[in-house]
Parts: C-alpha cells; structure tokens; sequence
C-alpha cells in the first residue's frame, strides 16, 4: 500500500539549489532533525539513522560541528537547554539554533547575530510545543504575544530577498513521552494536540501577515502517523526527507527556479 508520495529533492539537486546560500533553522528536536536531514542530504544520498535521529548534542554529525552548549555543556531537558550546530563546506553554510521559545533573552541575541553579521538567505522556523507547555498557565496567550514580538523584529533585520519559512507544527499523538514533557505538566499532554491546532492558526495567520512564507506540515502528515515515533511527537527518516523535499521544493518555488520531480513511493 502506498503511504505517500513525494516529489523526491535528490542530493545534487540540493547542492546545487542551496549553492553559496546560507540556511539556518531555528525550533527544537524535530527542527534539528531537519537541519540534520539537510545536511546529510548535501553530502549524500542517504537517509538518517534512528541513532542520529535520536542523539542531541554530540560535538559532530556528518561533517559539522558543535558550536555551543550540547556536550559542551551541561545535557539537560530544561527550557534553558542550548545546542548551536554548523555545516560548513565550499559551497554550503547551515546552521540550527535550538529554542524552546520562540521570543525570548536567548531568541533576542539570535536575532542581533542576523543583525550584525551575515544576513541568512533562508530561515526554516517552528517553535510550538515548549513554548505552550513548559512556561506558564497562560503560555496560549504568551505564544502569541511573542509570535508576534518575534516576526515584527525579524521582519526589521532582514533584507527583502531573504526567505522565511514558517513551518507549522507536525500532528503530536494523544499519548506523549517526549523529553520536553516533565512530570509537573504531564497533565497537559491530552489537551496539547489541541493546542497546536490553535497555535498553528494562529502562527500561519500572523506569518502571512508579515509577508513570510508558511509550510503546513499539520496537513501534509496529517494521515501519516505511522511515520511518528512511538512517543507521540517526533517523526522517522522517511518524513523527515519528505519536509526536506517539501521544504526545497517551496525554495526553488520562491526562487523562480525548476525542479524536476521524480515521485518516490515511502513504505
């Protein structure tokens, strides 16, 4: 039986889209799987590893590097959690900022680096799920104060040719066991596929409002949970490539730049 299709993105075609751009995405543990999954993808034309899709923090994955926090640092599943990863080749820069929230101190110095140094060309950002479930009672209305804190500031530090991809947040299962969810809010867990739905909304309307790009992986995995992982949040090998496809197709798209496709049946 076919689970889905995808227009396959292949390693060539990769490299040769993202030549001398520089990519950067921001989010938590699933946002690292898509930094991973880029990079691998640049290189080679292989598919992650469960081991690599599980490990954080480990000083190299495939040719790059650990920058800050991770090893590096203390290994925790605190909201102050940090992990700067880079990939850095002749032709390619790729770099993945771990947040928990998606307007905060932390997120603030990010955004200086973009403004006082290299403008990226693409940004690839979600963050969701810890901000409405790790902060406070009122963490739904604090998401959208910041959502839109975070988008009207980005807006005024990139130049008009940079691309920003908001990726809405993946479907999460009823029942979760994801590092993010500690004992204390362990009682949110049935209610947070709700959330996101809300939060989704909400996120989607605000980055079109500001003129970013928004790809909604809610609706693109929305019949395929038997490629979620048994802890109701993150996601196998063969998704993550399909929102590496999806997420260079919509490139080339902006960019006014064809992509043959060649489909791909994911069992």
């Amino acid at each position: 039986m076919c689970l889905f299709l995808i227009q396959r993105v292949s390693h060539q075609q990769a490299a040769q889209l993202l030549h001398n751009k520089f990519v950067v995405v921001l989010g938590d543990s699933i946002q690292r799987s898509v930094y991973k999954d880029l990079v691998l993808l640049l290189q080679k034309e292989k598919y992650l590893s469960s081991e690599q899709l599980r490990s954080k923090g480990e000083l190299s994955f495939e040719q790059d590097c650990l920058v800050d926090g991770g090893c590096l640092s203390e290994m925790h599943n605190g909201t102050d959690y940090r992990e700067v990863r880079q990939f850095q080749s002749d032709h390619h820069l790729v770099r993945y900022y771990f947040v928990t929230r998606i307007y905060s101190h932390y997120m603030q110095s990010i955004l200086e680096e973009f403004r006082h140094g290299l403008k990226p060309d693409v940004i690839i950002v979600n963050s969701c799920v810890w901000d409405i479930s790790r902060y406070l009672s009122t963490s739904m209305d604090d998401y959208k104060a910041n959502l839109q804190k975070f988008f009207a500031e980005l807006n005024g530090i990139l130049p008009d040719e940079s691309l920003v991809i908001w990726n809405l947040t993946m479907p999460v299962g009823e029942t979760i066991r994801g590092g993010f969810l500690v004992p204390e809010i362990a009682y949110k867990a049935p209610q947070l596929r709700y959330d996101v739905i809300e939060a989704n909304f909400y996120g989607a309307t605000l980055a079109d409002f500001y003129g970013m790009d928004v790809l909604d992986l809610h609706f693109q995995f929305r019949f395929l949970l038997r490629h979620r992982t048994r802890d109701g949040v993150h996601w196998d090998a063969l998704a993550h490539r399909k929102i590496t496809s999806l997420l260079l197709r919509h490139s080339a798209q902006a960019w006014g730049v064809f992509l043959p496709g060649e489909e791909q049946d994911c069992r």
